[in-house]
């Protein structure tokens, strides 16, 4: 036990804040035992807590530089963290070294199952420790998405959303007119609408071309006809292979076309992913359907294709894509062929410019109609997103 002190308190005062006023002008009080101790264990609390790198996720670049903050989700190609200094940073993860987190993340692999633990990422390799203490390892191609607890909530409501939302996509429009010596009228609507959930995708697709020759006397009336529609589903197996199943519906009445119905369906490569461009390869089989005025064949074909992105600059995309379909159960060597190419740029959030080309090759049409079918348009498009 500490020895009393005795003092007058004017004097004590000036030697101690530790010293409370008494009443009188004489103050008894005792000093506390052993301040340092407590001091010890109070600075290193106060050294972990002020260092932020020790409680935040860390992400390390191949040029050396580094990036701490909190990862809030990642697919295939980018990672988003947020840091404290400049928010959310969409990063490559072309340009990714090496990860490491602090806080458990949700793990998500192409083949449906989902891990929960601290995540460390290099050289092409995931090692992911759970909560229980078990670490699971595998390659970083293998995984489809990573959230942390936020993320993984908004993603789990959109898997139990009505299939009305969650749909991204654009509505074309395009009109011409002549008058004077001619008198035409050309026009296209299409469609085109995305929506991705987890490891599926399904895309939707509609268009029609219509051009008019209102000339007196003028054969044929109908310059063009041609309607198309179909669907494209595709589930992802890793983060670059994926299957898929198609269907096309598409009449032409120049061509003599009532209707051709395409099944199909294959495997799917994403050759190239990052932010700027993609190039997918598939393959596969299908069973077609042409009806003809006059002409109706059954046919299985083969399917061969491609398509690919690539940003121009900061507000306009292209998007080309070609596709063959020989047919395999004629030995003629007769095939099939589409070819599209289309340019948006865009002038609002909702607005946008389109240009479209398209093309559609056949080797055996109908006596007397050509092989080839090629439009091109332009008009606007207004984007949507629910």
């Amino acid at each position: 036990m500490a020895t009393p002190i005795k003092t007058q308190f004017f004097e004590q005062s000036k030697r101690s804040s530790l010293a409370q006023p008494a009443r009188g002008s004489l103050h008894t009080f005792y000093p506390p035992e052993e301040p340092v101790p407590r001091l010890r264990l109070v600075y290193p609390i106060v050294l972990v807590l002020g260092t932020p790198s020790l409680l935040a996720d860390q992400v390390a670049f191949k040029n050396g530089d580094r990036l701490s903050g909190a990862i809030l989700k990642s697919n295939a190609e980018t990672l988003v963290i947020k840091t404290v200094v400049a928010g959310e940073v969409t990063v490559s993860w072309q340009q990714v070294q090496e990860v490491q987190s602090d806080r458990p993340l949700h793990v998500e692999f192409a083949n449906g199952k989902t891990l929960v633990g601290k995540m460390t990422s290099r050289e092409g390799r995931l090692a992911i420790v759970t909560n229980t203490g078990a670490k699971v390892e595998a390659l970083k191609e293998s995984v489809v998405a990573v959230r942390n607890d936020a993320a993984q909530q908004a993603y789990e409501r959109t898997k139990h959303a009505s299939f009305v939302r969650g749909w991204d996509g654009g509505l074309d429009a395009g009109l011409d007119l002549t008058r004077g010596n001619s008198d035409m009228r050309d026009f296209r609507f299409a469609l085109r609408a995305a929506r991705k959930v987890g490891r599926d995708r399904l895309n939707l697709f509609a268009e029609s071309f219509h051009a008019l020759d209102d000339v007196a006397g003028a054969r044929p009336h109908n310059t063009a006809d041609q309607n198309r529609g179909g669907a494209l589903f595709d589930r992802h197996l890793t983060a670059r292979f994926f299957l898929f199943a198609n269907a096309d519906f598409m009449n032409d009445e120049l061509q003599d076309l009532n209707l051709r119905s395409v099944l199909g369906g294959g495997l799917g490569h994403h050759l190239i992913q990052s932010d700027r461009a993609t190039l997918d390869l598939l393959g596969g089989a299908n069973f077609t359907r042409e009806n003809y005025v006059g002409i109706q064949r059954n046919l299985i074909a083969g399917q061969a294709g491609e398509e690919f992105k690539l940003m121009l600059g900061k507000n306009t995309s292209l998007i080309e894509g070609l596709a063959y379909f020989p047919d395999l159960t004629d030995p003629g060597n007769n095939y099939r062929t589409n070819f599209g190419l289309s340019t948006v740029t865009r002038m609002a959030k909702w607005l946008g410019w389109q240009n479209n080309v398209t093309d559609t090759y056949v080797t055996n049409p109908p006596q007397r109609k050509k092989r080839n079918e090629f439009v091109f348009t332009s008009g606007l498009r207004l984007a949507f997103s629910n």
